[in-house]
């Protein structure tokens, strides 16, 4: 397949999915994630679709009101794994998981005036500040890579991580390791 015909139907396949991984979008066109990555240039300098981690999302599509995507990469939210952003002027931004939400916050710090998540076994709400983190278990949630799973008691995530792995980390801690 030329360059040209494998960024057409790479355009096909994030219009038909809205948010795309690199490494399903090398699978589905029998090519390396680098030959993906070279073929997105040209289809990111366009603009209607933006690099999200792992991936790339449509820009400016519009969801309905009622049931808006992920601030971060669009996808609709669980709210079981949700993560929501208070920002000043009270607006609201809702992350489907963990993993967006703290990458959301670390761009928007200085807007932010409350952040909750819920507890991953409780589900009871919970200071996304106060929260523990379990970075990239081996349980797959169906969300985004790594994943990041909360937790209100330090105790109870290490428990956890004894049966499922990951590495246990502190809000601060957690940003940075999805930042670098």
């Amino acid at each position: 397949m030329l360059p040209t015909e494998r960024r057409e139907r790479i355009r096909e396949l994030i219009r038909e999915g809205r948010h795309v991984k690199i490494s399903d979008l090398s699978r589905a066109l029998g090519v390396s994630e680098m030959t993906i990555y070279r073929d997105l240039k040209p289809i990111l300098e366009e603009g209607w679709v933006k690099k999200t981690y792992g991936g790339v999302t449509l820009v400016g599509e519009e969801s309905p009101a009622s049931d808006p995507g992920c601030v971060y990469c669009g996808r609709k939210p669980d709210s079981r794994l949700a993560y929501r952003l208070v920002l000043q002027g009270q607006r609201m931004e809702t992350a489907c998981c963990c993993h967006c939400g703290l990458l959301r916050h670390s761009q928007v710090k200085g807007q932010v005036a409350q952040a909750i998540c819920r507890d991953f076994i409780s589900h009871v709400t919970i200071s996304a500040l106060r929260a523990w983190y379990v970075l990239d278990p081996e349980v797959y949630i169906g969300c985004c890579r790594p994943q990041v799973l909360s937790f209100e008691q330090r105790e109870v995530a290490g428990r956890f991580i004894r049966g499922f792995g990951g590495s246990l980390l502190s809000f601060p801690e957690a940003i940075q390791q999805l930042t670098q």
